[in-house]
């Protein structure tokens, strides 16, 4: 698919599977057809540095992005019109954005060492949490109750989505950067992958190490996720190293 004029950092696929989205340094967000590959809606416009976090709503409305001008900005996926003003409050670089499981807020990490939470509707920001180092990445709980972070100090969170306050003590066990976080689709588990090449699945009632780490990727896991089946039985996970590789959930080995 070709239309970027910069690396594309981002992409994300809509639930219906009907439209992928792509966040790129050349401050532009396209929305493709995933059936003939064309830009159906974009460049969708307003963003002044790269973007590096995109995430469509659950139900496919509205499409979120956060960018090294440390904004994040909603768009209407009918229009490609920007909804709103940008929402504005974090001091660094946006390097994550996620939505809730009804369409209502959004979460933002940021290298500002700050978690945000959005009202969808106002745009305003209605809760934060300061980590004190570098938020890599954000992900929703699949009920929407809690919220994990990944940040440069190597620990995984698990923070209430209404308050933002820390649940638990931090998940300990990478000896790098924690770049990517993900929820099981039954919320039982989180995997993260870090600067340390390996990825760790946990508990996420226990905060305990279940799986890993598992070794195998050469360079930085950048990104991770679960299978969408009930159990989450494959992870997949892409490395600095040039590879894709998919794990069995369960058993740790390489599928």
């Amino acid at each position: 698919l070709h239309g970027h004029t910069g690396s594309v950092y981002s992409i994300a696929v809509s639930a219906d599977g009907s439209r992928i989205a792509s966040g790129s340094a050349d401050q532009t967000i396209r929305i493709w057809s995933s059936y003939t590959g064309e830009t159906t809606v974009g460049p969708l416009v307003g963003h002044t540095d790269q973007i590096n976090s995109i995430a469509f709503s659950p139900h496919g409305r509205l499409l979120a992005s956060g960018s090294d001008d440390h904004s994040v900005r909603i768009w209407d996926m009918e229009t490609g019109l920007q909804v709103g003003l940008p929402l504005l409050g974090h001091l660094n670089s946006v390097r994550s954005v996620a939505f809730s499981h009804n369409d209502e807020r959004i979460v933002s990490g940021s290298l500002d060492g700050t978690v945000r939470g959005w009202n969808v509707i106002t745009g305003q920001s209605i809760s934060k949490c300061s980590i004190g180092c570098g938020v890599l990445s954000v992900a929703f709980a699949p009920d929407g109750k809690y919220i994990i972070s990944g940040s440069g100090d190597r620990k995984v969170r698990i923070l209430d989505a209404e308050t933002l306050g820390i649940v638990r003590e931090p998940l300990e066990g990478h000896d790098s950067w924690v770049w990517a976080v993900a929820y099981s689709p039954d919320g039982k588990r989180i995997v993260s992958g870090s600067g340390d090449q390996t990825i760790r699945v946990w508990d996420a009632e226990t905060g305990e190490t279940v799986l890993g780490p598992l070794r195998g990727h050469a360079a930085t896991v950048y990104s991770v996720a679960f299978s969408p089946d009930a159990t989450g039985s494959r992870i997949v996970s892409g490395s600095q190293d040039g590879t894709i590789r998919i794990w069995d959930a369960h058993t740790g080995t390489t599928v």
